[in-house]
């Protein structure tokens, strides 16, 4: 929880509207055992340029923050998101590099990177065989500045799109870690994607 609130601080997502993110009760089933968890507003205030309204829902691993745990920078987000808004490759692409682009921003003051360290943000992402459930699934990879530890690092990713029935919403979920997909930690990210309903009740 301490990592989790280190990250709060170090994001400084946005709170406008006197958003209360542990109270807010989601209207869908994300697992919530086992995991450190934040909810902001989107827009997110250090990325306004992703157009997009709705909740961003994370599930932190306890060793996100622990640069010598296997669960370093593994963790995972839903953008549950208003509408349905046009979603490919390109766009996550787009989106990917000003979030990552924008939070590594938000960090150098209060970290005191050095301008030397600094890199761009680069992401690749493409669209792959559709899972189950999905309407579209994506792959790829996010070059970034890890500002933790202040050198570069890569991020693989997963992520999926969904809908749900009579509902106005779009869902997508990105699975991210440092780690190869054929590592043991892409078990707990892909059962969060798999046990996940469109309402509470575990039932669709």
């Amino acid at each position: 929880m301490i990592l989790c609130l280190s990250f709060l601080c170090t994001c400084g997502q946005n709170t406008k509207n006197e958003f209360d993110g542990p109270a807010w009760k989601a209207p869908y089933y994300l697992s919530l055992e086992g995991w450190s968890i934040e909810r902001f507003l989107i827009p997110i205030d250090f990325a306004p340029k992703i157009a997009y309204t709705g909740v961003e829902d994370l599930r932190f691993t306890l060793g996100w923050g622990n640069a010598e745990s296997d669960e370093y920078w593994t963790y995972a987000y839903l953008w549950f998101l208003d509408g349905k808004p046009k979603t490919n490759s390109e766009i996550i692409q787009n989106n990917l590099i000003m979030y990552y682009d924008g939070l590594v921003g938000r960090n150098i003051e209060k970290r005191g990177i050095p301008s030397e360290k600094i890199i761009p943000t680069k992401a690749s992402i493409n669209k792959i065989k559709t899972q189950v459930g999905d309407l579209n699934t994506f792959s790829g990879k996010i070059e970034m500045l890890d500002y933790m530890q202040q050198k570069p690092i890569i991020l693989n990713c997963i992520i999926h799109e969904k809908s749900c029935a009579n509902q106005n919403k779009t869902f997508v979920f990105f699975e991210i870690s440092p780690k190869p997909f054929t590592h043991n930690v892409w078990k707990r990210l892909n059962k969060l994607w798999t046990d996940f309903h469109c309402s509470v009740s575990k039932t669709e």
